[in-house]
């Protein structure tokens, strides 16, 4: 899949609408991490280069269409122009009579932020109304939001019926390499999946059977797995209702001959509040009314065993309780095997990135994906709304 991109476009002294990612974690008023604005730098660079006149807009939280004064997006602007070295203008509405002006009132070179899309209804219900309106603010619009790119909502999919639409930089590198994960993929290609639920991750691991040598599945959403096959889980996060779905996939990973590597110990405690009464036993030794909450030191092994030789390993969702320090020890050691392998790695999902984060080995991850649930949704086989608009190159 290729899409034009800003770059093959002419942008000099246009009116540019950018949807970038900026729903970033606040505290006490200012941002606690600025990874997604960074991420959004390089087209906004681009555009500013050009001469163009820039116009930001973007999400943050959930507000459900409603003004909620701490989700303003002042804190954002002000980190942005530290991070631009130039001022950022913001404006406390998307459209309207305000907005317009502003916007007249650019400059090449300039840069607006628009306030919280999605104060407003229409952006979620991608109004017809509300998306032109959005589109009339501008000549051009760039799509640099892969995490929002799997809603089909006005500043993501619907602006697009109005003007020229193509991708930002950060948006065509997440397409180009997941495209490569589906239709090049490189051999040994080891999939590394976890969380919590199978219905999360199931439709990426069936699309992804005839492609993978090698599957590794932990989290709460092995529990499933084991409990499905006959073993005691009873006190551990179980999805009943999922047993037909993991044995019928166990039988698809035989016909396709590619192993499927379960845990074969964790690390239990009466429950994630009781760190310190935690324990590593085998799956067949858990106690009564204890639950699994994280891989054990066997199963951390097997896996890191199975890493070796990989050529390309694409990882999403951590290997237990991960957000308990008592409960991080799996997913981390999959972190550091991952970065370790020499296999183009491509992670993905919020807590799996965090994990690379704190083990300190980004920079030797090949992709981190900025967004969990597009990139789950691509690698299913599904269209995107915020990429089907575009323009293809």
């Amino acid at each position: 899949m290729t899409k034009k991109t800003v770059r093959d476009i002419d942008v000099r002294g246009k009116r540019v609408l950018v949807r970038v990612d900026f729903n970033v974690p606040l505290q006490d008023g200012e941002v606690k991490d600025d990874t997604r604005l960074q991420a959004a730098l390089p087209t906004i660079n681009y555009l500013l280069e050009q001469g163009a006149r820039v116009i930001l807009v973007s999400h943050l939280g959930r507000p459900k269409g409603r003004v909620v004064d701490e989700l303003r997006m002042d804190p954002v602007a002000r980190r942005l122009e530290a991070l631009l070295g130039r001022r950022v203008a913001k404006v406390d509405a998307c459209v309207g009579e305000e907005v317009a002006e502003a916007v007249a009132g650019l400059d090449g070179g300039d840069v607006l932020l628009l306030e919280n899309v999605r104060f407003y209804p229409g952006e979620e219900k991608n109004d017809p109304a509300f998306a032109r309106d959005l589109a009339s603010l501008a000549d051009v619009f760039v799509n640099d939001a892969f995490g929002t790119a799997h809603r089909a909502h006005a500043s993501t999919a619907g602006v697009a019926a109005h003007i020229p639409a193509v991708a930002g930089f950060l948006l065509a590198r997440e397409i180009e390499t997941l495209s490569k994960l589906l239709e090049t993929p490189v051999h040994p290609l080891v999939v590394i999946v976890g969380g919590a639920k199978i219905a999360d991750k199931i439709g990426v691991l069936e699309n992804l059977l005839g492609r993978a040598d090698r599957l590794i599945i932990g989290g709460g959403m092995a529990n499933t797995f084991l409990a499905a096959q006959g073993h005691n889980m009873e006190a551990s996060l179980v999805e009943k209702n999922a047993f037909d779905v993991a044995l019928r996939f166990l039988d698809q990973a035989r016909q396709h001959a590619v192993p499927v590597y379960l845990p074969v110990d964790f690390v239990v405690a009466p429950g994630p509040d009781s760190p310190t009464e935690r324990m590593t036993v085998p799956i067949d030794r858990i106690p009564a009314g204890w639950m699994a909450l994280d891989i054990g030191r066997d199963t951390l092994h097997l896996f890191q065993d199975k890493l070796k030789g990989a050529r390309m390993i694409f990882w999403n969702g951590p290997m237990g309780v991960f957000e308990n320090p008592a409960f991080e020890g799996g997913t981390l050691g999959i972190a550091e095997a991952v970065a370790n392998s020499g296999a183009i790695s491509i992670v993905g999902g919020g807590d799996t990135v965090a994990a690379v984060r704190r083990m300190g080995v980004v920079d030797r991850i090949t992709h981190i994906s900025t967004g969990g649930g597009a990139a789950l949704k691509f690698l299913e086989g599904r269209e995107l709304p915020g990429i089907a608009v575009l323009q293809n190159a």
